[in-house]
């Protein structure tokens, strides 16, 4: 089964220097791009992180920092990857809670104003656990009946995403060939941020999801301790993080002007 596409969807797939969204950088990037009338585009990009990678991390992924010594960096690189993803839809593997948010921060960094507006996401490792309960490799083999070779290999893991994606369409007939519908079935649980410290509650207001102030209100704490504001601005939270609670206090600012 092809994908029905009303716009450009982008399926990516980062190997990176560990799991930290915040502080860790991406080392290779590749990015699947399927249009609607059926044409496809690939693109693959080692990194230079600028930070040594974990003996650990290359272990995983077999990327050392020779191999990316003499690679563009991603301030380099921001500019391409932003071009190729601005149109588009974003799916991965375990993307809305790794891939799009350690994204976003290096888009963020270079200086490019990356956000999800007009865009949906669809998490094929969602569906498949949802589904069936199991990783990359089984997907592969359970959905496809392949081997994946190459493990760890950002071009190789975006192929079988893409592969296991239509073949999750083929085998459930209830998934609907659409992709704001993928993404909202692909979504565990909603939130205001890509880290998941702002979600929203039962009427659909933004919440802190963490600390002190877990379950409250945003808008109440910036009204009754101002100062949390200034704290997260000036600690170590993602830029992402920091953006979406700007875009509050302004929206508050605002109301309270109008």
């Amino acid at each position: 089964m092809e994908l029905k596409l009303n716009k450009p969807i982008c399926f990516f797939d980062l190997e990176t220097t560990g799991i930290d969204i915040g502080k860790d950088r991406i080392v290779e990037i590749s990015i699947f791009k399927v249009f609607p009338n059926g044409n496809k585009e690939s693109k693959t990009w080692l990194v230079n992180p600028t930070i040594p990678i974990p003996a650990q991390t290359t272990a995983v992924h077999g990327i050392t920092d020779e191999k990316v010594a003499n690679e563009p960096t991603f301030n380099e690189l921001a500019s391409q990857v932003y071009t190729m993803i601005k149109d588009s839809d974003l799916a991965g593997f375990n993307s809305d809670r790794f891939d799009i948010p350690l994204l976003a921060e290096e888009l963020l960094r270079a200086g490019v104003d990356f956000d999800m507006k007009g865009k949906v996401s669809v998490d094929v490792q969602t569906i498949f656990h949802k589904m069936e309960e199991r990783t990359l490799s089984a997907a592969l083999k359970f959905y496809c009946n392949k081997g994946l070779e190459n493990a760890h290999s950002a071009e190789a893991d975006t192929m079988a995403t893409y592969e296991i994606l239509k073949a999750q369409l083929d085998r459930y007939p209830e998934l609907e060939n659409d992709m704001k519908l993928l993404s909202e079935f692909s979504t565990r649980k909603k939130i205001a941020d890509f880290a998941g410290m702002i979600a929203f509650d039962k009427d659909n207001e933004e919440i802190f999801s963490f600390g002190k102030h877990k379950g409250i209100k945003v808008d109440k704490v910036l009204e009754t301790e101002p100062g949390y504001f200034s704290w997260i601005q000036n600690a170590d939270f993602p830029l992402y993080t920091k953006k979406v609670l700007t875009a509050i206090k302004l929206r508050k600012l605002n109301n309270k002007l109008s």
